[in-house]
């Protein structure tokens, strides 16, 4: 009997996926398959806490996938080997899948594609992780834009797309053979003890449902206060796809047309945030290069310290300076950390400590359980100074004055550090005046912002004086 493949990548859902719809459309058999990467023990963009969290969400995806008939099949070993193996087993006509925006998801694409001419079957690759794609937003020149704000005027004037539905029944063959649905030891990785939200696509729709009942309309108020619980929380959903973006889209545009002005500002807020992240998606796709070095020309070959026992320090939450040792510290607990003090912690890192982004990006991505390579790629850039419509590199967040005005009551700060529950949240604005530690414990600051701040100018001012 003929059927056709769902290759689920980074769409561990069954309702509004793309290319799962328009498997199911053909009247065929649907077979769901997974391929879970074959890297062991370490890997720079990845982790234990994120391949925990997505285990658990393959186990939602394979349990919904059921309720339609279906059975989600775990393959192992080359991805293009794999599939090729997989049409020959079930007399497949089609591949589908869901396009990756990342530069080597489209290498396997590629290799994809080439095999699916070779053993004459149809592969069917569709937009899905954005509503526009990098190419459907461009200047009247026909150029990708490399500032934000004509990018956003530009993706806010287009219709968006509606969600899709969910398909009616996938009828998997029962005879094809799957390995078990993987844990984090198929990685060589033992599980770890952060506190992760709850995995699948059930919980991600609960969390936007929370987010779109509240939140979203506060946005603008509280998205920058750490300790206030003012963010959407689903950047993971959107990561792996348990949520889309056109759900997230649609459910933030039927909020706002019942919300009062100042929820409509919130919205519009939130949204200017999905628009982000699709501008990132859009440098990546025309400037991979960006992965390698600075996206501004300008700031290629800046010099760099080496990582030494401050940026240990850093990755600890060990610098002394509470806030960026707060933020460091949810990261290693939660995987997560608050927008606002990812901005504060990487600025720290490429300015007062001077170690190179791409250290930093990469502890990142080991850590977050919403690890997107082209967002996190972006921020970093824009804190050090040298992406796409970066943060001038003159501009140098004070760590000090960012306690005083994000979490002057220091709710987050005492979060996240024990030690220092008992301090007058006023210390927290500034080096301690006698010396001494904030508490027993707790480190005194591992430097001088205000003499670190001056050598980062210098060292910019010198790097573009030679280059000229």
């Amino acid at each position: 009997m003929s059927s056709v493949i769902h290759w689920f990548r980074r769409d561990l859902r069954i309702a509004d996926n793309s290319s799962l719809i328009r498997a199911s459309e053909t009247g065929l058999p649907v077979i769901p398959v997974y391929f879970p990467s074959s890297w062991k023990r370490d890997h720079a963009w990845t982790g234990a806490g994120r391949q925990h969290f997505l285990c658990g969400c393959l186990a939602s995806l394979s349990r919904n996938i059921e309720t339609l008939g279906g059975r989600l099949l775990i393959r192992h070993g080359d991805v293009v080997e794999g599939l090729r193996r997989l049409a020959a087993e079930c007399g497949a006509v089609a591949i589908h899948f869901n396009k990756d925006p990342d530069p080597y998801g489209k290498l396997v694409e590629a290799r994809v594609r080439k095999m699916c001419l070779e053993i004459g079957i149809d592969c069917h690759g569709y937009d899905d992780v954005s509503l526009h794609r990098p190419d459907e937003v461009l200047t009247q020149g026909r150029q990708p834009y490399r500032v934000y704000t004509p990018y956003s005027r530009n993706w806010l004037s287009l219709a968006k797309p509606k969600p899709v539905g969910k398909p009616k029944t996938l009828r998997t063959p029962a005879i094809l053979k799957s390995e078990p649905l993987p844990t984090v030891a198929h990685w060589g990785l033992t599980v770890p003890s952060i506190r992760i939200p709850e995995p699948g696509e059930r919980a991600a729709r609960d969390r936007l449902k929370a987010a779109v009942h509240g939140k979203i309309q506060a946005y603008l108020a509280h998205r920058d206060f750490p300790a206030a619980d003012g963010t959407s929380r689903i950047s993971q959903d959107l990561r792996f796809g348990l949520i889309s973006i056109r759900t997230v889209f649609s459910s933030a545009m039927k909020a706002r047309a019942l919300a009062n002005p100042l929820g409509r500002a919130g919205i519009d807020t939130f949204i200017k945030e999905l628009a982000w992240r699709e501008f990132y998606f859009a440098i990546l796709d025309h400037f991979p290069h960006v992965l390698d070095v600075e996206f501004n020309t300008d700031w290629r070959g800046l010099p760099w310290a080496e990582p030494g026992p401050l940026f240990e320090l850093w990755k600890a939450g060990q610098t002394g300076f509470p806030i960026v040792d707060a933020g460091m510290r949810e990261l290693l607990a939660t995987g997560h950390m608050h927008n606002r003090v990812r901005m504060i912690t990487a600025m720290f890192l490429t300015k007062d400590l001077h170690v190179d982004w791409k250290q930093g990006e990469s502890h990142f991505m080991r850590h977050l359980l919403d690890g997107e390579i082209a967002s996190n790629n972006g921020g970093w850039q824009w804190s050090a100074g040298t992406g796409a419509d970066a943060a001038p590199y003159f501009r140098i967040q004070n760590p000090w004055s960012q306690s005083a005005r994000y979490d002057a009551a220091g709710t987050y700060i005492k979060r996240w550090i024990p030690e220092l529950a008992n301090v007058d949240a006023a210390k927290f604005a500034a080096p301690p005046a006698d010396g001494k530690p904030l508490a027993p414990g707790y480190p005194l600051p591992c430097l001088d912002h205000g003499k670190e701040r001056a050598r980062t100018l210098e060292i910019f001012k010198r790097h573009r004086a030679n280059a000229r």
